[in-house]
């Protein structure tokens, strides 16, 4: 028997998967959504949102992929994984998300193909855009001046396609290698860690998501959350779920301060200014 049967859950509340079913729609992230899809409804070609690790960035950016989709955007997510990438694999992924049917090591036969698929998505008057995830591990000159040639392909109805930037805030550091790139943000996003209503808000929201039917952190031991995670949601899921694991080895129907103190010390997290 894990945790979840002994605190009657029906799954981990605190899981790191960006999971839809557990988004907490906090205020800044709702506002965040709403001005990216505006990005898309109005074309604005280039919209960023940038925040620090563990803020919400991926869950958000499959939150406004699933939305997109559900629109009848032609939406995608390419997620980097590491910085030594090229152009030319850039361009390529990018023929081979819109199903541009080109199998080429030219970049201008690739941008070719890439603009007579766009046309095609033109006709049939749907919108076009391109999530990036992790984009601060774009690092070249090259591949930011390859997203302004794409967001410069347009028809006589205007721009054939969009994009929008999920990243640290170094990632405006390397948007600015390319001057006229830069210039071209129409949308700037940013995500903050939780305030301390909204940390208690976030893990009671997940509770309930997982089967939770009453309260299993006491007051003070929320406190201790928010003040031991600044309000980070993926420093919250570390110390909520090893609270729960430690109560769970323990016995403890309900997670106190003290559990909570145990578990952030031994994640190595640690209050401001102690």
């Amino acid at each position: 028997m894990g945790y979840e049967s002994f605190y009657n859950l029906r799954e981990h509340p605190f899981s790191f998967a960006a999971e839809d079913k557990f988004y907490y729609d906090s205020p800044q992230h709702s506002k965040a959504l709403f001005k990216l899809s505006h990005a898309v409804e109005t074309e604005k070609g280039l919209a960023l949102l940038v925040g620090a690790i563990g803020t919400g960035k991926t869950t958000l950016s499959r939150r406004l992929l699933d939305q997109l989709i559900s629109q009848d955007v032609e939406a995608t997510l390419l997620v980097i994984i590491h910085s030594e990438i090229t152009s030319l694999w850039f361009l390529k992924k990018i023929a081979l998300m819109l199903e541009a049917g080109v199998d080429s090591e030219d970049k201008i036969e690739i941008i070719t193909a890439v603009y007579h698929r766009l046309l095609e998505y033109a006709k049939k008057q749907k919108k076009v855009v391109i999530l990036i995830d992790e984009a601060n591990m774009l690092r070249s000159k090259e591949i930011m001046e390859e997203i302004r040639g794409l967001l410069n392909l347009e028809s006589e109805h205007g721009k054939l396609m969009n994009f929008i930037l999920f990243g640290l805030p170094e990632m405006e550091d390397y948007l600015k290698l390319d001057p006229p790139l830069y210039q071209r943000i129409a949308i700037r996003c940013v995500l903050d860690t939780l305030d301390e209503q909204a940390t208690y808000s976030y893990v009671l929201h997940r509770l309930r998501v997982a089967g939770c039917s009453r309260d299993l952190y006491d007051r003070e031991a929320l406190k201790a959350i928010f003040l031991y995670s600044k309000g980070n949601p993926r420093t919250i899921n570390a110390i909520c779920d090893n609270a729960l694991l430690e109560g769970y080895l323990l016995r403890r129907e309900t997670i106190d301060v003290r559990i909570v103190d145990d578990v952030a010390q031994d994640l190595g997290v640690s209050i401001k200014g102690t």
